[in-house]
């Protein structure tokens, strides 16, 4: 089992159409200690600096009545988290993403695929993919559900195998914008058998701290 957080992430607008965007993540890993799963399966329980991340949000089609939008998010995640300890990878490593969305009133729908470059020992690269639909109920909560799809992530990694996934999650606005709870669970539906939660406070500032939340989520790999 491994969970990252508390982290500090950093969004700046550059220019029309080009975020830069910094993520500089707390990091643990608990390992099951079960011969059968190493290396991810062995070793002691750690905590520390994660491997920080890295990108740019390019958006070269705007959203019109009837065109989705489009964009792509190349992201880099530095190797600062200790390997050794399970709290990084060891290597620097890529992520290639591309993202169509399309708002329908309080309706939103997005989704899209990407490649995951890995050059490391042990880890794999894998092609990732997903969809995700989200409804505004009323003015303080949002609620969405998500099918997601990864390969095999390589044998030092809990996804040893591919999966494809099913959940369902959302955030409830305790002040919009600038303050939300996020919470979101899911489980394999095809694959490898996997599950996962997610439960945090996301706190914004700035001149537009609206988030993201659920496309950060749709994009954690």
């Amino acid at each position: 089992m491994a969970t990252a957080g508390p982290a500090v992430e950093f969004n700046w607008g550059v220019a029309p159409n080009v975020q830069l965007h910094v993520v500089i993540p707390a990091a643990a890993s608990f390992p099951s200690n079960n011969p059968n799963f190493l290396p991810a399966g062995g070793g002691p329980t750690a905590f520390g600096l994660g491997d920080i991340e890295t990108g740019v949000k390019l958006r070269f089609i705007k959203e019109t009545k009837r065109r989705p939008m489009i964009g792509i998010f190349p992201m880099f995640e530095i190797p600062s988290g200790d390997s050794a300890k399970g709290l990084g990878v060891g290597k620097g490593w890529t992520k290639l993403p591309v993202w169509v969305q399309k708002s329908f009133g309080p309706w939103t729908t997005y989704g899209g695929a990407g490649e995951e470059i890995v050059p490391q020992t042990g880890y794999k690269n894998f092609t990732y993919g997903g969809w995700l639909v989200q409804r505004d109920i009323g003015k303080k909560l949002t609620l969405g559900a998500e099918v997601f799809s990864h390969g095999a992530e390589g044998l030092a990694t809990p996804q040893t195998g591919s999966a494809t996934l099913l959940d369902a999650g959302g955030y409830y606005y305790f002040r919009n914008p600038g303050f939300q709870l996020l919470f979101c669970y899911g489980h394999s539906i095809a694959g490898q058998a996997e599950n996962y939660a997610y439960l945090g406070l996301y706190w914004t500032w700035g001149n537009d701290s609206k988030s993201d939340a659920l496309l950060n989520l749709a994009q954690r790999f």
